[in-house]
């Protein structure tokens, strides 16, 4: 999408979604075992400041569906619920709707970080 879709994105729901993944990612990186966590909430913080043009590719193990548990307990929800929030108010207007569809795709990967990767 071209820079003016960008900062569109910015000004609606992206920037604030991306430094509540930045926020998230540095309280996970305050003890040695969240590290982890906290590189995953970085990397997503990174897409959704750039949603556009990339893509989610699961591969996963049973190792990520228990730490996707996990981080759904004490995180997940809270950036779930803020991506769900912008993307129904976007969905108001017809010009929102792509925005809107970009913060749903973001809320479902909120839910389930880990065994993911990003493409592109």
């Amino acid at each position: 999408m071209s820079l003016l879709g960008t900062i569109i994105w910015w000004i609606f729901g992206g920037l604030v979604s991306a430094v509540g993944w930045f926020l998230a990612g540095l309280v996970w990186c305050v003890t040695i075992v969240g590290i982890p966590v906290g590189l995953q909430c970085f990397k997503i913080g990174g897409l959704t400041l750039m949603p556009f043009n990339a893509r989610v590719v699961s591969s996963g193990g049973a190792g990520s569906f228990l730490l996707n548990i996990v981080w759904f307990i004490f995180g997940g929800f809270i950036l779930w619920a803020n991506h769900i929030f912008w993307g129904l108010l976007l969905t108001i207007t017809i010009v929102g709707i792509p925005f809107a569809h970009q913060h749903f795709k973001l809320a479902s990967l909120s839910l389930s970080p880990f065994g993911k990767q990003i493409v592109g």
